[in-house]
Order: C-alpha cells, then sequence, then structure tokens
C-alpha cells in the first residue's frame, strides 16, 4: 500500500530552510498571498537587487508565483502554501522588515510575530480607497503603510483621529502597477484593438453577490456580442472562486461564438493594452486601465460593494466614486441595450478625455515612474533603524 505523504511536507521544509538563515540575511521578507501579488512589489524588489545590492527573502503561499522561477542570487524564496506552516511562519517570524499586500494583520489568522519586533509594510494591490472596500481595521497593525496617493493619507489619518489610534509611517510611495504596465505598454497600434474584424470590448467587474457579472453578466455579454463587438469577460478571481456556476454558465452560453472569450489569468495585462473599451462596475482594474492606456472607462452603475460598514464616520469621499466621472462614463443598470450606442459615442471621442485623465492621474499617484526608487529608499532607511534599535 503506498503511503501518502503530509501535503504540508514541502512548506515544512521550506519554512526550516528559511528559519536556519541568520537575521542578517533575512533582515527583508516579501510575503506574497498569491500570485497577484508579485506585480505589486518588482520594482521595489528590482531596486533593492538589482541597484542597492541588498539580499531579500520571498515567502510565498502561491506554488505558482512567477518569482519561483527567477534565478537571482540576491533573492532567497520559499514556498509556504496557505495552511498551517503559514500560520506558524507568521507567529515565529524573525525579521526586521516584512513587505505584504494583504491587509487584515492580527485580524484572523496572520498575526504579528510573538518573538520578535518585526516593522510590517503594507502595499496596496490597487489604487481604491482605504476605508471602504477594505474591512473595519484592516491596516490598524502595521507599523508603515506605503500609500498610493494623497487620498490614503488622508484617510488611514482620518482613521487614525476618529479611532484613537496610534500614528502609522505613512509613506508617499504610488503605484508600482501602473508604472510597471506604463514603461511597458506596447506602440499604439489600432489593429490591436480589433479581432476578427471586430472591436475589442473587455469586460473587468468587481465581485460580489451583487455585482455585475453576477447579476448582469449573460445579458450584458449578450448584448455586445450582438451589437457585432469581440467580448472578453475577465472576472474577478474571488468571482471564480465564489461562483464557480456563474462562470460556468456564461461559458456554455457563448462557448460556441469565437467572439466570445473568458481570461482567467489576471497576472497578464495583455488584454488591457489591445482593448478597444473597458466596461467594469467599481473594480480598480477601470482606474489602472484609465491611468495606462489613457482611454476612458464605462461603468455601469450597479451595486457597490462596502465591506465596512463605518466607512461614513471617516469624513472622506471615497477615490472610486469621485474619479468615475473624471476617467469615464457612468450609465444606469437599467441602460445596458443602450450600451453599444454610448461604447462608440465615448470612444470615438476620446482625446476629450485624454488630457483629463492625464491630469488626474498626475494628481492621484505620487512618484510616477519612481515609486520602486521611493519604496526601496523607505525599506532601507526602515532597515538601518531597526539595526540601531539591535544595537541599543
Amino acid at each position: 500500500m503506498k503511503i501518502t505523504k503530509p501535503v504540508f511536507g514541502q512548506e515544512r521544509k521550506e519554512l526550516e530552510k528559511f528559519n536556519k538563515l541568520n537575521l542578517d540575511e533575512r533582515s527583508i521578507v516579501f510575503y506574497s498571498e498569491d500570485v497577484s501579488s508579485f506585480v505589486h512589489f518588482e520594482q521595489i524588489i528590482h531596486e533593492l537587487t538589482e541597484k542597492m545590492g541588498y539580499q531579500i527573502c520571498y515567502v510565498t503561499s502561491a506554488k505558482d508565483d512567477p518569482i519561483l522561477t527567477i534565478q537571482n542570487k540576491r533573492i532567497k524564496t520559499f514556498y509556504i502554501g496557505l495552511g498551517a506552516i503559514r500560520t506558524q511562519f507568521f507567529m515565529e517570524l524573525k525579521a526586521r522588515v516584512l513587505v505584504m499586500t494583504m491587509p487584515n494583520l492580527e485580524t484572523y489568522f496572520i498575526k504579528r510575530s510573538r518573538f520578535y519586533p518585526v516593522h510590517y509594510v503594507y502595499i496596496f494591490h490597487s489604487i481604491v480607497s482605504s476605508h471602504t472596500i477594505y474591512r473595519k481595521g484592516a491596516f490598524d497593525h502595521f507599523d508603515s503603510i506605503f500609500c498610493v496617493g494623497h487620498h490614503h493619507i488622508e484617510e488611514i489619518s482620518a482613521t487614525e483621529s476618529v479611532y484613537n489610534l496610534n500614528h502609522k509611517n505613512l509613506v508617499a510611495y504610488g503605484y508600482g502597477l501602473v508604472d510597471k504596465l506604463q514603461k511597458n505598454k506596447p506602440i499604439k497600434n489600432v489593429e490591436r484593438y480589433t479581432k476578427n474584424g471586430r472591436k475589442k470590448i473587455l469586460v473587468a467587474p468587481s465581485w460580489g453577490k451583487k455585482g455585475l457579472l453576477e447579476t448582469k453578466g449573460l445579458e450584458l455579454v449578450k448584448i455586445l456580442l450582438d451589437a457585432g463587438y469581440h467580448v472578453t469577460v475577465r472576472p474577478h478571481p474571488m468571482t471564480i472562486q465564489k461562483w464557480p456556476k456563474i462562470i460556468k454558465a456564461i461559458k456554455n452560453e457563448f462557448k460556441d461564438d469565437t467572439n466570445f472569450e473568458m481570461e482567467s489569468n489576471v497576472s497578464s495585462f495583455e488584454s488591457l493594452y489591445s482593448t478597444y473599451g473597458l466596461i467594469s462596475d467599481w473594480s480598480g482594474i477601470a482606474i489602472e486601465y484609465a491611468f495606462v492606456c489613457e482611454r476612458p472607462v464605462l461603468y455601469v452603475d450597479g451595486h457597490q460593494k462596502i465591506n465596512n460598514s463605518s466607512y461614513h464616520k471617516i469624513p472622506c469621499k471615497p477615490l472610486e466614486i469621485s474619479i468615475r466621472n473624471l476617467i469615464g462614463k457612468v450609465i444606469s443598470v437599467n441602460e445596458l441595450q443602450s450600451l453599444p450606442k454610448i461604447v462608440e459615442s465615448t470612444y470615438e471621442n476620446i482625446d476629450h478625455f485624454k488630457t483629463r485623465i492625464q491630469e488626474v492621474r498626475s494628481e492621484t499617484i505620487f512618484n510616477l515612474s519612481q515609486s520602486g526608487i521611493k519604496g526601496a529608499q523607505e525599506i532601507v532607511n526602515i532597515l538601518r533603524e531597526k539595526k540601531k534599535l539591535d544595537k541599543n
């Protein structure tokens, strides 16, 4: 009889390997929850390892994390999974700085180290506001927050004031993903916007029981296909995880239509570059598309997902509300039949939006094209302070 090894065998060995490193070898640690985290670290890691000569540790819960295939003598990688080994890693962590994109530290299973005074750094994985989409207390237990723009600094400062919290180190950082996408943006080519002779439309909404795809997905795709567009649906990973029947129903309905595609690779951004127009609801990817491609977004004004029922106590208007009419058009969920006409009228006059989108982008994001440098410098500053404390 074949004996199956415990599923956490590899993860345990990786944790043991990490724990054998001395403190200097694991001074700077990045933690990745899934494959989508790396793009938010990439610019900083490049600056730290290639430009500044620092060694880092990269601990991931994703077996297919792209960094596991990168050969770099200054990056030590470790796979720890999502189970008990991950919980143990966080509880027993000994490092000077830990950088992560996962919120809710101390709220659920992920805790601050019980053995060492680690400095915890949070990096946003979306441009949207901090007090609506995220749960109450999502950032309360971090030491430093790398803020995308003024809106994050204002919101977190207001939260600290309202709830009488300790002040955090709020860093005017920026947004590494936009920097990367702008740097890699292909030369504009009108032919990229078509497939099979049809203009390409990307449907990329947020997720939730009352979300656009969950409630109007079939209807929306049919309207666009019937109007002569090539349609790509890019569901949020949480929609795929929580409502697989909805995804299956959409796939089955349009499986024989060569002008329909379902994209589930969230680490690829090719569809953003090549789409004629993007339709969303409240997803942060809409802002990323507008800022990178300098093209407007069509927002279907459906149910807004609020994960913090107390958000109204923070006297800051959420960015995802204030920005929509500046970088695109908002249409009612009851206007879906008119959507093809609105698509044409909007994207035939994108010059009207382009200058405004550029202005809004500059006002919204710190350190455009320089976030990696800023983030790396800040981490090094934190590291130096930690080393001083170690000596005292």
